[in-house]
């Protein structure tokens, strides 16, 4: 099973861009999407979830108020509409399917995450 991301890119700081993330083999609405990422020598965080069936949100405190999840179900897909970008967020971005989005001592945990896609590079410099 693979999750397909995309919409990374090259953006000044302050710029903004959209993330998605889709999948051809299974209906992204019945899942737990969650959005990851790893920085060069840096372990893999997690960055916000959206959750099955109520579609509450998660987001790490780095990003809250920049970045915001959401699903369009029409085209099966989960993005990530991030905004006022800092060079701190430069990394690969992944998205990951699971039930549930696990939050461990108010972190997005990545470990129990069934399903990822490749990553996308998002790179914020000027």
């Amino acid at each position: 099973v693979q999750l397909q991301a995309s919409g990374g890119g090259l953006v000044q700081p302050g710029g903004s861009l959209r993330l998605s993330c889709t999948t051809s083999e299974f209906t992204l609405a019945y899942y737990a999407i969650g959005w990851f990422r790893q920085a060069p020598g840096k372990e893999r965080e997690g960055v916000s979830c959206i959750s099955r069936g109520d579609d509450i949100t998660y987001y790490a405190d780095s990003v809250k108020g920049r970045f915001t999840i959401s699903r369009d179900t029409a085209k099966n897909t989960v993005n990530l509409q991030m905004n006022s970008l800092k060079p701190e967020d430069t990394a690969v971005y992944y998205c990951a399917a699971d039930f549930s989005c696990t939050v461990i001592a108010g972190l997005l945990d990545y470990h129990g995450m069934d399903y990822w896609g490749k990553g996308t590079l998002v790179t914020v410099s000027s």
